[in-house]
Formats: structure tokens, C-alpha cells, sequence
């Protein structure tokens, strides 16, 4: 039975802007950008501080779409395994120009995840580059990949463009309605795979209407600026660097800066610094990183620091506004939904919150059984997902039901309309009859341990139903020190795990988010204690 069910603006009337700008193909978006900011106008940054203008950026991918095209069909996914880099941004607009789908590959899911997603979407091709496998020590993948698809090298590709090539791109650059592709703005602009934190990867099928959508819901939320410069080190085969890390700037004239790996905190801070970002999109895993490496001053440009994919902590709020006088601003999105859901904004940030929902979003609350004043949180609107595809029928998008996308997390909403996460539903326990959010243990273990990470999971247990189980990198962690913090702090002693487990490192997934599937693995494989 729904609870609650309230939307922040009914219709597409009440969304604020003109349908226009989000009717039409991404690729189309981005020349209506460069034709309102101007061509010469400086937009992408690769890591190699190479700075490329619109018009380079447009040229660049119709000749490179123009020659991927062969060997594909309209409508067909294309499988894109690059790092975050103008090559990858560039890339997904070469084929969207022709209207290929990029489906973009998680290749730190290793090869067998990389096979599997191929399989999912159907993809016959996957684009890459030999300077990135080699840098990236994925040499192991090709053969295995080779096997599965063919694999290009955009280095090949660049090397073998004719004039043919060059000539569509010189037209179509001026004349883009006598070369682009014009694919329907509710068809499928990009595929995108969930990230496995307890289960198998689904593909996800995001239009050019789901994605254009986004970046208005973005643009309305947070008040963004043409002088802005935005550094993005999250992986463009992620929601969140995809959409507000890539399309979102440069469909708004803001100038992104392009960082291959969210995981050098020294050499980001330095560059954060070096061109005097204003924005910096992260998570709360890499954001505590970059915050412990910098010095005083080195963040100081940033006037927005936006993280998702995991919830902020407040050792992490209080390391950076410490340190660096930064109010971090937490948000909340999902692949299925473009990423962005919801977000705090500058003057409406309430810690322990993702903020409010973004535009022309509904939700509604269906109750859970032992969390009072809380639901399971469903969510529509014109960012929603055409849908899943999986792999028992690869390559057939399977739509929610009315539009309706059940997120799986469990939230609580208050009269301001600002949303607390509880926690993922599969992240809770049931011990002795009482459900204990796993997300609250791991809270407490960060509270007592904040230089240490941690991952709570859920065994099952034969008196008790459930018990709780602690891997934590502390290797002085005890199980009665938490159990002394609990007592003096108000936590019932449900909330403090059976045990505690020692490990070298929690194993992350390629966005930072702890991969609860590996953890559990972990601790099945560990001897039973004794007694």
C-alpha cells in the first residue's frame, strides 16, 4: 500500500523549460550548444591538458562516426571501453551522430564483466585504444574480448581516415541535417551497465529524451555558470561521469576538465589547482582521498563540491570544510534515472540528507515491514529509463511498469521534502526479529574508526535468523570497543556485529562504491570461529 505519493511538479507543463531542448538527439544538443556559446569557445580538457574547442570536438566526432559506421547498423550498440577522456566523450558522440548507441563498458569489472555486458546489449564491436590498454595493464582482456567481438583501436581508425571521412565531417559540421543521423528522441542514446554491488550487472537503456532531460532537471537545481570549470574524475561508463561529468557542460558552454582515474588523489588535487576549477564531481571514497592529500589552499577555487553513488559521511564533510572551508553538497541518483534524483543545494544543504527531488519527478512510498516512518521509494519522470535488459533476453528493453522505477532503497521524506536514505533494503538484517540497517552499523564503526573503511554484511544465522558480521582494514579493531561506543551513544546492541573481521583493503568497485558481492565472498570463504 503506498504511503506517500507527492510530485515535485506534475507534468511536463510544471518542468520549467522548453520541451525543446530535450526533444531532440543528444548529438543535435551539442550543436545547438556550440552554435549558442560559439565554435572557438574552449570546452573539453583531456588529461594530457590538451584544451579542444566546440568545433574541434564536432569535427572530430563526425569523422570518426563516419568512419566507425561501417560494420554497423542504425539503432545498433557499439561497445565503448575507454577511460574518462576527451577520446571516450568524443567517441560517444561519434556514434551517436550517426545513430549508433553507445554501450559503455565498466573495464574495471574485469573481462568476464566485460563479456557479459557485451552479450547483454548485443554489441558486435567495442571501441578502445592501444595507449589505454597498455597504461591501463589490460593486455589479458584482448584475447578473450577478441573472441566475443571485434575490437577497434582508435588509433587504426585515425590513422585510415579518408576523405570521405573528412569531407563528412567538413559538411556536416556546418550542414549536420545532410550527414548526422536524426534518431527519435525516445529511442535508446546510450547503454549503460548497474553496478553489481550485490548481484549480477543489468544493461540499462537510457533515451536521448532521459538524458537531455537530466541535465535540465541539473541545470534548474543548482544555479551553474558559462565561467564555471568543471573537473571530472569519475568513469564516463558511470551514470553520474557520463551525464553531469560530461554532457551536461558541454551542453551548458562549461568548460570540463577530464581526469583518467578517480583513484590519484595527489595528481587531482594538483590539477583541481592548476586550472582553477570551480566544480568537482566525486564520491565520498575518493573525495576523503583527495581532501587528506591536498594542502591548505590547494581546493580553494571550488566553489561546488558534489558527491554521489554513496552516502557522504560527516568525518568527510568535516575533514573538508576543516581544511579547506568546502560545504560538500550530497546527492542522490541511480543509473535507471540519468543518474540525478536529487540533490542539496548551495543555502538548502541539510546534512544527513540527499536533498530534494529535481523537476517533473514523482515518488511514492510503499511501506516496509519493521521501518517505521520510512518506504520503499519509487520514482517517475522524463529521466526515467526506457529500461532493462538482461541476460536471459539480450538486446530487448524490458519497460518499468507505468513508468514506475522501483530504486530499492528505503527513504524517509520530511515536510520540506528533504530525503533521508535509510539504506539499500538488501542492506538491512533481520536479528532476533528486529531489522537493523547495515548502513547504521557501518556508521558507527566510522565513527569510532574514521581513519579505517568498513563493510557490514548479513550471514545467515540459525538462532537468530540473521547476524551481523564487521570487515574493517583496523587491525585493532575489537568488537567490545564497539560495543562500549554503542552503550555510551544510544545504539542498541542489535546494531553492534557478531563479529569483527580484520582485512587488508575493502574491495571498491570502479566508482568507489564498496562491492558488498566481493565482501560477502570474503567472509564466506573465512573458517568458522571457534566456540
Amino acid at each position: 500500500m503506498t504511503v506517500a505519493s507527492v510530485a515535485a511538479a506534475s507534468g511536463e507543463e510544471a518542468f520549467g523549460f522548453d520541451r525543446n531542448r530535450v526533444e531532440r538527439p543528444v548529438f543535435h544538443a551539442l550543436m545547438e550548444a556550440r552554435a549558442r556559446f560559439g565554435g572557438q569557445r574552449p570546452i573539453l580538457v583531456d588529461g594530457d591538458e590538451r584544451v579542444l574547442v566546440y568545433d574541434e570536438v564536432v569535427r572530430a566526432a563526425l569523422a570518426l562516426g563516419h568512419a566507425l559506421r561501417r560494420g554497423s547498423l542504425p539503432g545498433e550498440a557499439v561497445g565503448v571501453m575507454l577511460p574518462t577522456s576527451a577520446a571516450s566523450i568524443i567517441a560517444f558522440f561519434a556514434l551517436s551522430a550517426y545513430g549508433r548507441v553507445p554501450a559503455m563498458l565498466n573495464f574495471t569489472a574485469g573481462i568476464n564483466g566485460v563479456i557479459s555486458a557485451t552479450r547483454i546489449a548485443k554489441v558486435r564491436r567495442v571501441i578502445t585504444a592501444r595507449r589505454f590498454i597498455e597504461l591501463g595493464k589490460l593486455d589479458d582482456f584482448i584475447p578473450a574480448l577478441s573472441k566475443e567481438v571485434e575490437v577497434v583501436y582508435l588509433e587504426d581508425v585515425r590513422e585510415q581516415l579518408n576523405l570521405a571521412n573528412k569531407g563528412a565531417a567538413a559538411i556536416g559540421q556546418f550542414a549536420p541535417a545532410l550527414i548526422a543521423a536524426r534518431p527519435d528522441h525516445d529511442k535508446p542514446a546510450v547503454l549503460l551497465f548497474t553496478s553489481g554491488t550485490e548481484g549480477e550487472p543489468k544493461g540499462v537503456a537510457l533515451s536521448h529524451r532521459n538524458l537531455l532531460s537530466n541535465v535540465e532537471q541539473v541545470r534548474l537545481h543548482i544555479a551553474l555558470y558559462e565561467n564555471d570549470i568543471l573537473f571530472n574524475p569519475l568513469p564516463t561508463f558511470h551514470c553520474f561521469g557520463l551525464t553531469v561529468g560530461a554532457l551536461m557542460p558541454m551542453m551548458l558552454g562549461i568548460k570540463v576538465v577530464c581526469h583518467p582515474t578517480p583513484l590519484q588523489p595527489k595528481e587531482i588535487v594538483r590539477r583541481v589547482r592548476a586550472c582553477g576549477a570551480t566544480i568537482l564531481l566525486s564520491t565520498d571514497t575518493f573525495i576523503s582521498q583527495y581532501g587528506r592529500a591536498g594542502e591548505a589552499g590547494d581546493l580553494n577555487s571550488l566553489r561546488l563540491a558534489v558527491c554521489g553513488a554513496e552516502r557522504l559521511r560527516d568525518e568527510t564533510r568535516a575533514l573538508l570544510r576543516k581544511k579547506y572551508a568546502i560545504e560538500l553538497l550530497e546527492g542522490y541518483g541511480v543509473t535507471e534515472a540519468s543518474p540525478v534524483i536529487a540533490a542539496n543545494q548551495p543555502g538548502a544543504n541539510r546534512s544527513g540528507t540527499v536533498g530534494r527531488l529535481m523537476h517533473g519527478m514523482q515518488y511514492r512510498l510503499e511501506p516496509v515491514e519493521g521501518i517505521p516512518n520510512a518506504g520503499r521509494l519509487f520514482v517517475r519522470g522524463p529521466n526515467v529509463m526506457l529500461g532493462y535488459i538482461s541476460g536471459q533476453n539480450p538486446g530487448v528493453i524490458m519497460p518499468p511498469k507505468d513508468g514506475w522505477h522501483d530504486t530499492g532503497d528505503v527513504v524517509s521524506i520530511d515536510e520540506e521534502g528533504f530525503i533521508a536514505i535509510r539504506g539499500r533494503l538488501k542492506r538491512f538484517a533481520k536479528v532476533g526479529g528486529e531489522v537493523v540497517s547495515l548502513a547504521a552499523v557501518e556508521s558507527c564503526a566510522y565513527a569510532l574508526w574514521p581513519d579505517h573503511n568498513h563493510a557490514a554484511i548479513a550471514i545467515a544465522d540459525a538462532r537468530k535468523g540473521e547476524q551481523i558480521i564487521l570487515v574493517t582494514t583496523n587491525p585493532q579493531a575489537e568488537r567490545s570497543d564497539l560495543l562500549g561506543w554503542a552503550h555510551n551513544h544510544g545504539v542498541p546492541e542489535l546494531s553492534v556485529p557478531r563479529r569483527v573481521v580484520v582485512t587488508d583493503e575493502i574491495p571498491v568497485l570502479g566508482t568507489g562504491k564498496t562491492d558488498y558481492s566481493k565482501v560477502q565472498k570474503f567472509v564466506a570463504a573465512l573458517p568458522a570461529p571457534c566456540g
